[in-house]
């Protein structure tokens, strides 16, 4: 089934002027297929972005723009306005999970660059050596000097490392805090979050913890597409602080999904 990415000819004229949120409110009502569209037209932005992450490691764009397109639409026949939290925070672990079952149902593989690979073994090698010369956990900052690099080629290298599948899903990494992980555990366990994140209830109660600069470094990495540098520059303070955020984000999901599976 091909996907188009315009639905304007099927749209009239009278939805454009509306906002999104009443749109979604008289298609829950309806379920008139042109206001549908027009929802799906407003939403593709989300599929194109969540592709681009995914794409040229391995599988087309196009193959995968066309899943995240399905899952929009299968987003925005479940969504409810009136839960009362915003279409891009349901939709967007939605469509990344229709992402991730359509590669392992094809059983492809994610290719991490090349670039991305070599450093990984450097950095993982260098935890070791630093661990023993410094006698306690080397830093970001530790490891960069050690490699010569920027801090921030060396948290993209640790990042990409744990998104991207490898050939071997047993192969093992190092986490944050020095323990050995499979890429299957980690995989398995972003799976695991993205299935919870749906539930309003776990969304509210994490966003409820965050201030407002956690909500604007939360908005522009995962929901805009923005790098870790670009929100820095916006926001005037520096990029291990943007880093040193959006992992104290993270935990505070992680937090809150362990209280729940408890």
């Amino acid at each position: 089934m091909n996907v188009p990415k315009k639905y304007s000819n099927d749209i009239p004229n009278e939805y454009k002027n509306i906002d999104s949120k009443t749109l979604f409110s008289m298609y829950k009502k309806s379920k008139d297929s042109s206001i549908r569209n027009e929802l799906i037209e407003r939403h593709l932005y989300i599929a194109d972005i969540l592709s681009k992450k995914y794409a040229n490691k391995g599988i087309d764009y196009e193959d995968i723009y066309q899943v995240a397109c399905l899952a929009l639409i299968y987003a925005i026949d479940r969504y409810d306005i009136d839960k009362g939290y915003e279409f891009s925070s349901f939709a967007t672990p939605t469509i990344i999970g229709e992402i991730k079952k359509y590669f392992r149902d094809k059983g492809w593989v994610v290719r991490v660059p090349r670039r991305i690979q070599e450093l990984s073994k450097k950095i993982n090698n260098a935890k070791v050596t630093l661990t023993q010369k410094l006698q306690r956990t080397p830093t970001v900052k530790d490891i960069a000097e050690y490699l010569m690099c920027s801090e921030e080629e060396i948290l993209e290298a640790m990042e990409v490392s744990k998104v991207y599948m490898p050939h071997s899903l047993d192969l093992t990494y190092d986490s944050d805090d020095d323990k050995d992980m499979t890429l299957g555990d980690l995989i398995g366990e972003d799976d695991k979050y993205f299935n919870k994140i749906e539930d309003i209830d776990f969304l509210q109660k994490v966003l409820d913890k965050l201030n407002d600069l956690e909500k604007r470094i939360l908005k522009g990495r995962y929901f805009d597409n923005q790098t870790q540098s670009h929100i820095a520059k916006e926001l005037r303070i520096s990029q291990m602080t943007v880093s040193r955020l959006e992992k104290k984000i993270i935990e505070k999901f992680r937090r809150e999904l362990e209280k729940i599976n408890m």
